[in-house]
């Protein structure tokens, strides 16, 4: 799992595997270890009703996706889950969790046996 932050905005990428977990469980997640006891983690959870939410506590984002949402996600041609959270000051937070699709050109070091095969890789 892969966590960008940007300005107001949040996006994980997930693995294949990663999921999988999420559909079958309703959970994935994966944490920072920093110095000392200093963690972050992130993870996404299935919701049954509530809106796609995010919340920060405790050292940890957690991503709440209704379940509705993630059964369609989980379909080949669905890319991603995107939507704004309203805050206090009248802002919104940007949401977005999204396949990890394999790079067109290998990366040196890189490990992508579990991502999502690129739609644009040319097959033939």
């Amino acid at each position: 799992m892969k966590l960008r932050i940007r300005g107001n905005s949040v996006r994980l990428r997930v693995s294949q595997s990663e999921l999988e977990q999420i559909v079958g469980q309703g959970f994935a997640g994966d944490r920072v270890q920093f110095g000392g006891a200093a963690t972050l983690s992130y993870c996404v959870e299935v919701v049954p009703d509530e809106p796609l939410a995010a919340d920060f506590a405790d050292g940890e984002i957690r991503l709440r996706v209704p379940r509705r949402r993630v059964r369609s996600w989980a379909q080949p041609g669905e890319v991603s889950i995107r939507g704004e959270q309203p805050l206090a000051d009248g802002a919104a937070l940007k949401i977005l969790i999204e396949k990890d699709f394999s790079c067109l050109a290998p990366r040196k070091g890189e490990d992508e046996t579990d991502l999502f095969p690129n739609p644009r890789a040319e097959t033939g």
